[in-house]
């Protein structure tokens, strides 16, 4: 059955195939992430190909020797059960090696992940809606416009997630569409986030905050333009319960769900910090 099954890293173009598909699904990605995601890890998208027409695909993108983060495990309708997804996921992984991955899996696979020994660590909620009322900066903060990786932007980053990523932050950062903005206190910076233009409405991620006053100012500085008639997701950690308050507080509701799951050590990270996940494709 396998016998005419290539598996192989996808070419730039075939990793906008990848992205249309995820958008196919309902996963509304944004209008560049397939080219902000393939500048972290080059090799790091994978497709299933029978006949040279490509039916799945799978990313695990790796960031420096330790951690990896797997997403975009999609099989095309017509050819799943038949093992060539799991044939992709196999092969795929061995391009993480040693390292811990992560993912964020539906409801629908989670107990396969485990059967593959990936770890329950906490669930993800995604809110999404029309904000309610016009938010404000508080007078409190300094509000400064992000197109480049700074100092401060690293060490916050580097609280909440396990790996430096100064090629990702570079191209995410400057992405056309995408805004990001930080917001100081006494001279320190207390968060930063970014709003991109998805298929639907926008994603606010990522948003990491010190406390919710922050993090509201940094959402308040980013849907200062933003249309009052559209839609705006965010992806929140349970844990967090500020940030499940502060996202109910706008009038956004649950829309979608994921468990975040480990292969590996689980790496600590700051989950009070995360008022936004940064995205559920790349951790």
């Amino acid at each position: 059955m396998l016998e005419h099954y290539e598996i192989r890293p996808l070419s730039r173009d075939e990793i906008d195939t990848a992205v249309d598909w995820a958008a196919r699904v309902g996963w509304n990605p944004g209008a560049q992430d397939a080219a902000c995601f393939a500048v972290q890890d080059g090799q790091g998208f994978w497709g299933g190909f029978l006949d040279g027409e490509m039916i799945a695909c799978i990313s695990v993108v790796t960031y420096g020797a330790a951690f990896a983060f797997l997403g975009f495990y999609i099989v095309d309708p017509v050819h799943r059960g038949q093992g060539y997804g799991y044939a992709l996921w196999q092969k795929a992984l061995e391009h993480a090696g040693r390292r811990t991955v992560g993912l964020d899996g539906v409801v629908a696979q989670q107990e396969a992940y485990r059967r593959s020994g990936f770890e329950f660590a906490w669930r993800n909620i995604r809110f999404g809606g029309v904000p309610e009322g016009r938010l404000k900066v508080s007078d409190a903060f300094t509000l400064t416009w992000l197109d480049g990786l700074s100092p401060e932007v690293a060490g916050l980053d580097a609280r909440v997630f396990p790996a430096p990523r100064p090629s990702f932050w570079q191209a995410w950062l400057s992405a056309p569409g995408h805004v990001s903005i930080a917001v100081h206190a006494d001279g320190e910076m207390q968060g930063f986030g970014t709003l991109r233009r998805c298929r639907t409405g926008a994603k606010i991620g990522p948003l990491v905050a010190t406390h919710r006053a922050a993090a509201l100012s940094v959402l308040a500085g980013l849907l200062k333009d933003w249309p009052q008639d559209q839609e705006i997701f965010l992806d929140v950690p349970e844990t967090n319960t500020s940030a499940v308050e502060l996202a109910k507080s706008l009038g956004l509701q649950p829309v979608f769900e994921t468990a975040r799951m480990y292969r590996g050590k689980a790496p600590e990270v700051a989950q009070d910090l995360i008022y936004g996940v940064t995205s559920f494709e790349l951790g």
